[in-house]
């Protein structure tokens, strides 16, 4: 079983929890590609500014994968790029909602080696695969 850290935003969160389903975009191809049934996916909520507010990054929830990835364009997701549509996908179940602020974690995270530049091991992602302690311990404190 793989652990993944999934890299989203806010209203896509929304479709996540409605649908049941995490997308890519299709330059993550080889990243989702390695994701199985079984694996857990952490969603993690990056920070964003709504009017004068920022909204600190959060771990919202686990989800378990039941499905191989697939490929639907249907629009679901909210996206930055005109006609991304996020269509590598992959169904899941919840196993655990709930939040936890990120940034009081980054000092016992093992995947995060640079915990000044923490934000720079999640940039550009996606998801990334994360050790079975982060694991462990994000889902403790959920």
């Amino acid at each position: 079983m793989t652990y993944w850290l999934c890299i989203t935003n806010r209203a896509n969160w929304k479709v996540i929890k409605e649908k049941n389903v995490w997308g890519v975009p299709r330059r993550h191809r080889n990243t989702i590609a390695r994701v199985k049934p079984g694996d857990k996916l952490l969603i993690y909520l990056k920070q964003e500014r709504e009017n004068k507010e920022v909204l600190e990054p959060k771990i919202v929830g686990i989800f378990e994968v039941v499905s191989e990835p697939y490929e639907d364009s249907s629009r679901i997701f909210k996206a930055h790029v005109p006609n991304e549509t996020y269509p590598l996908r992959v169904r899941i179940k919840p196993v655990k909602l709930g939040e936890v602020d990120f940034k009081p974690l980054i000092p016992k995270l093992k995947f995060i080696t640079n915990k000044k530049r923490w934000s720079g091991h999640l940039m550009g992602k996606a998801m990334r695969k994360i050790p079975e302690e982060d694991y462990k311990l994000i889902e403790s404190l959920l």
